[in-house]
């Protein structure tokens, strides 16, 4: 769950409060807060606001499952207002035997609220989805995405209209229309323009779909060829093992829902106690030893080797690839239900997610392996120490104007045949300083894809020095375009940021 801490139960003081990533207590997501308001419907959530306004008050929208970093206010006193319990689903529509219709969420509705509703209702929003601890208006904001080269899979392109609340308090309503400045900076607004409050989505036919994994050596994924691996599946991406010199491809599709009876139900951040309290001893003891980093990727390899899903109606693991089940169980999933979240046990990371132009697929990967020989001929072995190894997702191109998939960009390079995202978890030692084993590598990794290629950020996964560095490489023009809507929408800047700050929008 996101808990979302503040540093103080005394609310209605003038005492600065901090509130928290998903991670809790100690991982500050804004650190200058007023207060924390927590309104149970539409209604009150736009009188926040225009209170806010009238008072030129700073405001930030926080729903869950959204940050890693500070980045989500501005660093002058801000009101946080939750979307949390703003979670009503409504006007849904999907007629016999169409292949689309629609469904209108609040903004605190998260994927797996809807998608038990939708399968209840024999409906699914297709690929356009991502972790169900993930609200929906700040998954839009945020431009958060699944990995597809095949089908659209960034949450905003299955919105089909936007309600947002802006500077002034007022609801603007944003129909999809790609030849609108205010739709294409909404798409991806970082929450600059006001509290996206309302979606309205593309839903689908609900489908199984069948998940499997196929294991490479290193070479053959960094000489092969990447797009060929990703491009013909519905939804697929790689896991990289540095020290194993492994990769692990996962792809799903859709099959007959009549030609399987298994449930597939995929584990999605859940651990045991026993498997916690193991990890992170080794883990911790790994910012001391490399071994121990060793031997933590050598587990883990071996672990995700085998599928991680259960069959629901039973609640027994499912030994064998392939995997099938319906479309969110097996895509998403969720927590097991005697199992706990990672986070819970203290096993947290830090994140670096950069996107690339596909075509540059080989030529990144092979500089991030250079990258780790060069640590090697020093005689330092360094690993992935996340449960997964390092995540190489992938987007299908997607226009709007902050977008990592946008293109028409000055850079005059081609992104519409997708992108490759770097995304780089690494555990944070609960031991000493919190930092990891050869510290400055990481930071090294990071520098050295923004200087030398064309990379873009994710928005919520990059700490302020990533964000500040990876500036030179977005589209000034990008920048001016959506910087006018943003002034129209918020013309006192309530809803600033660092990220807003850090983009030069301000």
């Amino acid at each position: 769950m996101f808990r979302l801490a503040i540093s103080s139960l005394l609310l209605h003081t003038t005492t600065a409060l901090v509130y928290n990533t998903f991670d809790g207590p100690g991982f500050p997501s804004c650190h200058n807060v007023s207060r924390i308001e927590t309104p149970t419907s539409f209604s009150q959530l736009v009188s926040i606001v225009k209170s806010a306004a009238q008072t030129k008050s700073r405001i930030r929208a926080a729903g869950k499952g959204h940050m890693w970093y500070d980045t989500q206010c501005s660093d002058a006193e801000t009101i946080i207002v939750q979307t949390e319990r703003v979670n009503g689903i409504y006007d849904f529509t999907l007629p016999p035997g169409a292949t689309e219709g629609s469904v209108v969420v609040d903004a605190g509705v998260t994927f797996f609220q809807l998608a038990e509703y939708l399968h209840d209702r024999g409906a699914s929003v297709g690929y356009t989805l991502t972790n169900w601890n993930i609200s929906f208006g700040g998954s839009v904001a945020m431009g958060a995405h699944r990995s597809s080269i095949r089908e659209h899979s960034m949450v905003a392109a299955g919105a089909l209209a936007l309600d947002i609340i802006d500077g002034r308090g007022e609801v603007r309503h944003i129909e999809r229309n790609e030849g609108d400045e205010e739709w294409l900076a909404a798409s991806t607004s970082l929450g600059l323009l006001g509290v996206i409050a309302r979606i309205k989505l593309r839903v689908y036919p609900d489908a199984k779909v069948f998940a499997k994994q196929d294991t490479y050596d290193e070479k053959e994924i960094l000489e092969g060829d990447i797009y060929g691996l990703i491009a013909p599946y519905a939804t697929a991406n790689l896991w990289w093992w540095p020290y194993k010199r492994k990769f692990h491809h996962r792809y799903y599709d859709v099959v007959p829902a009549e030609s399987t009876p298994q449930e597939g139900f995929q584990n999605t951040f859940s651990i045991t106690d026993l498997e916690a309290f193991a990890a992170k001893g080794l883990l911790n003891s790994g910012k001391y030893l490399a071994t121990s980093n060793m031997l933590a990727e050598e587990i883990f390899f071996g672990i995700w080797e085998k599928p991680n899903f259960r069959e629901k109606t039973t609640n027994k693991n499912i030994d064998k690839w392939p995997v099938y089940g319906w479309n969110y169980d097996v895509l998403i999933g969720g927590l097991y239900p005697d199992q706990k979240p990672e986070w819970d046990y203290d096993l947290r990371g830090y994140t670096l997610e950069l996107a690339f132009p596909v075509q540059m697929a080989n030529k990144m990967l092979q500089r991030v392996r250079k990258l780790f020989d060069d640590e090697l001929k020093r005689g330092i072995v360094m690993t992935s120490t996340y449960r997964s190894g390092i995540n190489i997702k992938f987007g299908k191109a997607y226009y709007d104007l902050l977008g990592q998939g946008t293109y028409n960009t000055s850079d005059g390079l081609d992104w519409t045949k997708g992108v490759i995202m770097f995304d780089f978890p690494s555990f944070r030692p609960t031991v000493g300083d919190n930092k990891r084993f050869n510290e400055p590598f990481y930071h090294k990794v990071a520098n050295t894809l923004i200087d030398e290629f064309p990379c873009r950020p994710h928005w919520t996964k990059n700490s302020r020095d990533v964000l500040t560095r990876s500036v030179k490489n977005l589209d000034p023009n990008h920048l001016r375009r959506f910087n006018e809507v943003r002034k129209r929408f918020d013309p006192d800047g309530i809803y600033r940021s660092v990220v807003g700050e850090i983009l030069g929008l301000y």
